[in-house]
């Protein structure tokens, strides 16, 4: 096991952390949330990350994405992912896709993972995400965030727990994100996804909500 990954011995054990290194994830976007996920999970040591995202970064983005600075405006996200994986970790195999999810990719985008990690903005791409990995059995860990308001889940094939998180018809209407709401979801994001590729056990059929306005946490059984 390499030094830098020593002080995750006991949390993790020495066969865990052996694990996580062959395993391959999926982050569906690079701002908000996927900025903090893709850190997260490289320094936990996941040996190999597939960032996907087809936007560039923007002064908009200041507030909340981690790989969001003054020398990356302009920048496609999934490279500056890549690029600050590797400045962490040279040895996770990092994959760069600077493309959007839609019905066409999405199975190609996801395949051959252990588990893809949603940090998505849209419902209607969060739908299309959610059949290509019920169609290829990949565990789906949802993220959503909205001003103080963080919420993240596990969708096993087959639950379908994002239909019914997102009902047809239902439109998102706060897009408002505070700095430390994508920190906090991608934190949970990212402890869910380790004890599922460590084989841990995970609650799943529930959603998890964090209030931070109101110091607030409840999980709601869902399926």
């Amino acid at each position: 096991m390499e030094l830098r990954h020593s002080r995750n011995i006991p949390a993790l054990s020495r066969e865990e952390q052996a694990l996580l290194a062959g395993k391959t994830v999926a982050v569906i976007g690079c701002g908000g949330l996927g900025g903090h996920l893709i850190e997260l999970l490289c320094r936990v040591g996941v040996g190999t990350i597939r960032a996907v995202d087809g936007d560039v970064f923007e002064q908009s983005n200041l507030n909340r994405q981690l790989l969001s600075t003054m020398d990356t405006l302009g920048t496609p996200k999934a490279q500056a992912a890549a690029e600050r994986v590797k400045a962490i970790d040279p040895g996770i195999r990092v994959e760069a896709r600077c493309v959007y999810l839609d019905e066409h990719n999405a199975r190609e985008l996801v395949a051959g993972c252990d588990a893809v990690v949603d940090a998505l903005d849209s419902i209607e791409a969060r739908h299309t995400l959610a059949r290509a990995c019920d169609g290829l059995q990949i565990p789906l860990i949802f993220g959503g965030i909205s001003g103080w308001v963080a919420q993240a889940a596990v969708s096993m094939p087959g639950d379908h727990l994002i239909e019914t998180l997102f009902p047809e018809g239902i439109e998102l209407k706060d897009r408002s994100v505070l700095s430390f709401t994508p920190a906090l979801c991608a934190a949970m994001q990212a402890s869910l996804c380790v004890r599922l590729l460590a084989g841990r056990p995970v609650k799943t059929g529930s959603i998890s909500c964090f209030d931070l306005l109101n110091q607030e946490f409840e999980t709601i059984d869902l399926v």
